[in-house]
């Protein structure tokens, strides 16, 4: 086994064909007076708050039909009416976190609509969900129409063509399938525990590989063809997944699928710096650069094992970022600041002096990224080692005060949002150093990971 410096594929990655994000247009964050947040009382306020952004995301386009999903980010974005599957898992999760009889339905509906996305693609029937979907109309950059809501008038579901994102990862099917069994525990619906089946057999078919680092590779492409990347991320999600399906099925045979994935990403486990590496490109070679958050956060909230556990230390320390106005390309507006973690320890060598991508904004060192910020916060307070509450609570505060006073003005389906509802995504633009960036617009996926963090569930606990 070899190391280098060459990052793997994160989950986030485009993986489909066509085109790019990067005529996605920036606005900035809008302003507002700085104050502290994170009290118990206001947090249950912001967590409502949270749970309306989801709401509002879920419901921006009535006139298209009930089967549907959560846009994952406003329109200020660019991306129109995507929504991507595992921002919508995520919805999910967060959903059945709240334990309320609406918060239960809200679930059960996206569960049934991913269900309705695998029984009916446009082109396949093996099980497998696609990297984003269309859930409403809108006039694309080069003027062309997009008419349809999620489902099209020939019953087909609206697949994210105009973006590319029409590929399948393996870490998206693995969030999907966590979402559907814990829909299946809750619930007790035969419906939803089959749908993660077909989700873990599809990866079984596709992922597996018996290259010398092991573990599940990194999907399709759009076009149908494997990707050579094997992840740290993806493995994890399948540390659960497979464990859910052999809890739930009392099928040994996800026990067996369930080491294979483990001893990955035990595989890409650091010693000597107590962190673990992003993956691998070819099989063989691990990639030590760069070196991503969510593969210090998730690997604990998944294993469970105080002998890793290390790495939240790691990202506490060597991912922490401050970011406020004085900061040469922050969008922080004056007075305020916030505290979290960056993507990777890319994001902390990024050129501030050229954009991120073609049309887009340079990026801040400093920016926060509150996904990973509340993965942190969630972690934490699941290890509970001393300091960690305090650790985690401060996250959180910052994360809260976030969504209070960043992403204001932001639209859904051209419908203004409930008001300080919704996390944006970073608070400043950021350069992941996987070749995209994070920008201050309001995100279903961040404000469903803050959620699970104040709520402390913990989606990857098979």
């Amino acid at each position: 086994m070899t190391r280098r410096q060459v990052p793997a594929f994160s989950r986030r990655t485009l993986i489909g064909t066509g085109l790019g994000i990067g005529a996605a247009v920036f606005a900035a964050v809008g302003s507002g007076a700085a104050h502290a947040a994170g009290a118990q009382g206001a947090g249950s306020s912001a967590q409502r708050r949270g749970h309306a952004f989801l709401a509002a995301a879920m419901d921006a386009y009535p006139d298209h039909g009930s089967v549907r999903l959560t846009q994952s980010y406003t329109d200020q974005a660019g991306l129109f009416s995507t929504a991507f599957t595992y921002d919508n898992a995520l919805a999910i999760l967060a959903h059945l976190a709240v334990r309320t009889a609406g918060g239960r339905a809200r679930a059960v509906v996206l569960g049934d609509a991913l269900l309705y996305a695998q029984a009916h693609d446009p082109a396949y029937d093996d099980g497998r969900l696609r990297q984003a979907y269309n859930v409403g109309p809108y006039t694309f950059f080069d003027g062309s129409l997009q008419p349809d809501g999620f489902v099209r008038a020939d019953g087909t579901v609206n697949v994210g063509t105009q973006f590319g994102f029409t590929g399948t990862a393996v870490g998206d099917m693995a969030w999907a399938g966590i979402a559907l069994s814990a829909l299946a525990q809750r619930t007790g619906a035969r419906r939803f525990l089959d749908g993660a089946v077909r989700i873990g057999e599809w990866i079984e078919r596709t992922g597996r590989t018996d290259e010398p680092l092991g573990g599940y590779k990194f999907g399709v492409s759009g076009a149908n063809e494997k990707l050579p990347f094997t992840s740290t991320e993806h493995n994890t999600d399948l540390v659960c997944l497979f464990g859910r399906l052999a809890r739930l099925t009392g099928d040994r045979v996800w026990l067996e699928r369930r080491a294979r994935a483990e001893a990955f990403v035990k595989k890409m486990w650091e010693p000597s710096g107590g962190f673990f590496y992003t993956g691998t490109n070819d099989g063989v070679t691990v990639n030590t650069s760069p070196i991503p958050e969510d593969t210090q956060t998730w690997t604990h909230l998944a294993l469970a094992s105080r002998s890793y556990s290390r790495s939240l230390d790691w990202a506490a320390a060597e991912l922490a970022v401050l970011d406020h106005a004085d900061r040469r390309n922050s969008t922080v507006p004056a007075g305020q600041s916030y505290e979290g973690v960056t993507f990777s320890s890319a994001s902390l060598l990024a050129n501030e002096d050229a954009p991120i991508a073609e049309f887009q904004p340079r990026p801040d060192r400093n920016g926060v990224w509150f996904e990973g910020t509340a993965h942190l916060a969630l972690a934490l307070r699941d290890r509970h080692a001393p300091g960690d509450e305090a650790r985690a609570r401060r996250l959180i505060a910052s994360t809260e005060q976030a969504q209070d006073l960043l992403g204001t003005g932001q639209t859904i389906g051209g419908k203004a949002l409930p008001e300080r509802s919704g996390v944006v995504s970073a608070s400043s633009p950021l350069d992941t150093g996987f070749g995209f960036g994070y920008y201050p617009y309001r995100h279903a996926g961040a404000t469903a990971w803050y959620l699970l963090a104040a709520t402390r569930s913990n989606p990857l606990r098979a």
